[in-house]
């Protein structure tokens, strides 16, 4: 097993107290997000299934940067496209999982992409 240093620990400790209070249902999905340092990731659970129901990243190959500037501005644009594809999927209204980071920067400016978008958390 790899070691682990105190701050990875923390965020896995930080990970299990959001997960066994939130969880993704068929009508209410979870929206999991996990950033990286160059890349910004966001996925639509269905818990009790199992299932990923959508997926979109700065990696995907539809991913357009557009008008916006830098890693903020890219994680709006994939909140605003993951947003656009639930709706289109029928999914309006998400529980929102910040995986363990912050609700600052990029997080935060995925989840005001995804709400205009179209989805309500």
């Amino acid at each position: 097993m790899a070691r682990m240093n105190a701050k990875t620990v923390a965020r896995a400790k930080r990970i299990r107290r959001i997960r066994k209070k939130i969880t993704g249902t068929v009508e209410r999905p979870r929206l999991r997000v996990f950033k990286s340092n160059k890349h910004i990731y966001a996925q639509i659970i269905d818990d009790t299934a199992g299932h990923t129901l959508i997926s979109m990243s700065t990696r995907d190959k539809e991913f357009v940067l557009g008008d916006e500037k830098g890693k903020t501005g890219a994680a709006k644009k994939v909140g605003e496209v993951i947003g656009a594809r639930a709706k289109a999927a029928g999914i309006t209204k998400v529980v929102f999982d910040r995986g363990g980071a912050i609700y600052h920067g990029r997080v935060k400016s995925l989840s005001e992409g995804a709400r205009k978008g179209g989805l309500e958390f």
